[in-house]
């Protein structure tokens, strides 16, 4: 049987009175590319969060290659991050780096690896997104923000690394554009063979990336299948999320006019 790249089983996590994560339980299977949507505040980034380590779930159990990573740190923590690359939302470049050296950053000062070795790979990994030789001294301030999303996921893939994170990852930018990195993400997770695992409200970038899309909703996976079955769910909650209705069973806090 194989053994799930990530898993999670009943996990809560509670910031005072409000209960984010009420018990996900949730599978990722070696490369496959697994999206949890949902809406705004729902737990998806949360959810990212306890994986990387940075919050502690207040129960359940989250494995990474069927090792429990719940409450791990220092030389453990940092053994597991090493397997994971993350195109963060906003890019999170440096802007007192040359775009190069945002791409070779994870390699440097994480595995090690000289500036002289480190470069030849950043352009290479550069030249996957569809950005030139014409970029790499350029600083982050200069570029788009689509351009930047490029540089986030060029670095993400420069460690090689085994699972994948993307945090909204067309957040910011024009519909264009993200049909775009939409595709340079589909593009890289075949080459790579890395799993991958998206949060998105982005219904678009959702059934393009993904294999498989889990809908997260008060606190809870409610429904989770392959990106084909989605729009044949027999579910109201998944039905209004992926159609944008205003009616339905999703409570939207919010006083009509």
């Amino acid at each position: 049987m194989t053994v799930p790249k990530i898993s999670l089983r009943g996990v809560r996590k509670q910031f005072g009175a409000k209960v984010v994560l009420d018990g996900v339980d949730l599978d990722i299977m070696p490369g496959e590319s697994v999206v949890i949507i949902g809406g705004s505040g729902s737990g998806k980034s949360v959810t990212l969060k306890c994986i990387l380590g940075l919050i502690t779930p207040d129960a359940g159990t989250i494995e990474i290659d069927g090792e429990s990573v719940v409450g791990i740190g220092g030389r453990t923590r940092e053994r597991i991050n090493a397997k994971i690359g993350m195109l963060f939302q906003g890019a999170a470049l440096f802007d007192s780096l040359a775009v190069w050296e945002n791409v070779a950053f994870g390699l440097i000062a994480g595995k090690g690896v000289s500036r002289r070795d480190a470069r030849p790979i950043a352009m290479e990994k550069l030249a996957l997104v569809g950005l030139d030789e014409k970029f790499a001294m350029m600083s982050p301030a200069d570029l788009s923000g689509g351009m930047r999303k490029r540089v986030g996921l060029a670095r993400a893939i420069a460690i090689e690394p085994e699972i994948l994170f993307f945090d909204e990852p067309t957040t910011g930018i024009d519909p264009i554009m993200g049909d775009i990195i939409n595709e340079l993400i589909v593009k890289c997770t075949e080459e790579t063979g890395a799993t991958a695992l998206t949060i998105t409200h982005d219904m678009a970038s959702a059934r393009k990336i993904s294999d498989r899309i889990a809908m997260l909703y008060k606190g809870r996976i409610v429904w989770a299948g392959p990106t084909g079955e989605i729009d044949r769910a027999d579910n109201g909650v998944v039905q209004q999320f992926i159609h944008g209705r205003a009616e339905g069973p999703i409570e939207i806090d919010v006083r009509r006019i």
